[in-house]
């Protein structure tokens, strides 16, 4: 069979994209791979958490339930540069010991602990389960009494102190946040947020202006009618959070409180313990298991067996 003569393609005719007859094509682009480790650029980052009204831990969320592989890898947001110590020591502990009784047998918790904290140090204390750092953290915060040592809190030997008057300093020196928040189940989110006022007997129009503006530095503005149930475990820590730091103590310890939550919501919690660090000058002060958590820290003290382990041994 003859084929039909072939036809030019007339102008009319040509694919979309496609130079004019006569012309010379434009240059081609050099083909960009995806790279796995392209980073986006600030100004999408913002835009997409903007879309969920700056909620972390929603857009993470988010992204985990549209695509689950790669929403699984999301790590903690990097740690920023160091600060610089400034040996303005606002904690000392100097040779503390902890033994207790278990039956007929005596355990050391702690076996002779020296270290110093700087005023406005973000500090993370590490080490396995056991190691004797949450017996650490509770002697700081005058929480239980050392078996020989001493605690020396802001310039006061917290050890040398009544139960009246350590019941008192804690209560002006020392904020405390725990792994399982603590926050009474019959409370609103904002009288939650007062209960270290009324101990502290401050006027009830000034702790509760006080509480609500704690509140909305958390991220919980919208939250503040809610009773503990109605909060997921992030919104009840950051709730704990702002509780903790009511009577404005120059001190928060925290003890595992990212330990219920889950990786993402957990890097929020650490970015919030930063931005109070760096807005209001406190010194924190946590324990925990996470190493990338620990490595957002100033410092990173590491316990194993009740003892601190030498920068550069491995325990």
């Amino acid at each position: 069979m003859t084929q039909p003569p072939h036809e030019p393609r007339r102008p009319e005719q040509q694919p979309p994209g496609m130079p004019p007859p006569g012309t010379a094509p434009p240059p081609t682009q050099p083909y960009a791979a995806a790279s796995p480790t392209a980073q986006p650029s600030p100004n999408t980052v913002a835009d997409f958490l903007a879309a969920f009204g700056g909620d972390v831990e929603a857009a993470v969320a988010a992204l985990r339930a549209h695509h689950p592989t790669t929403g699984a890898g999301i790590s903690p947001i990097p740690s920023r540069p160091r600060r610089q110590r400034s040996g303005d020591h606002i904690i000392t502990v100097t040779d503390l010991q902890k033994t207790y009784r278990m039956a007929r047998q005596r355990v050391a918790a702690l076996g002779g602990v020296s270290l110093e904290i700087d005023r406005g140090e973000f500090v993370a204390l590490t080490g396995a389960s056991g190691s004797g750092k949450s017996t650490l953290l509770q002697l700081i915060g005058g929480l239980d009494k050392p078996s020989g040592g001493s605690v020396v809190v802001d310039g006061v030997n917290i050890g040398k102190l009544s139960d009246a008057k350590l019941s008192r300093f804690r209560n002006q020196t020392i904020g405390f946040v725990f792994q399982f928040f603590y926050l009474q189940p019959f409370l609103r989110l904002t009288t939650n947020t007062e209960v270290p006022g009324m101990f502290a007997r401050a006027p009830r129009k000034q702790r509760r202006a006080h509480a609500q503006a704690l509140i909305d530095e958390v991220g919980l503005g919208d939250r503040s009618r809610h009773l503990p149930r109605e909060m997921s475990g992030g919104q009840m820590q950051r709730a704990a959070i702002a509780r903790a730091l009511l009577n404005r103590p120059p001190i928060l310890l925290a003890d595992e409180p990212t330990g219920n939550l889950d990786s993402a919501t957990g890097a929020s919690i650490i970015e919030l313990f930063e931005r109070i660090r760096d807005e209001f000058g406190t010194t924190v002060v946590i324990v925990t298991h996470d190493d990338d958590l620990a490595r957002r820290a100033d410092r990173t003290i590491r316990l194993s067996d009740g003892r601190i382990v030498p920068q550069g041994v491995v325990a």
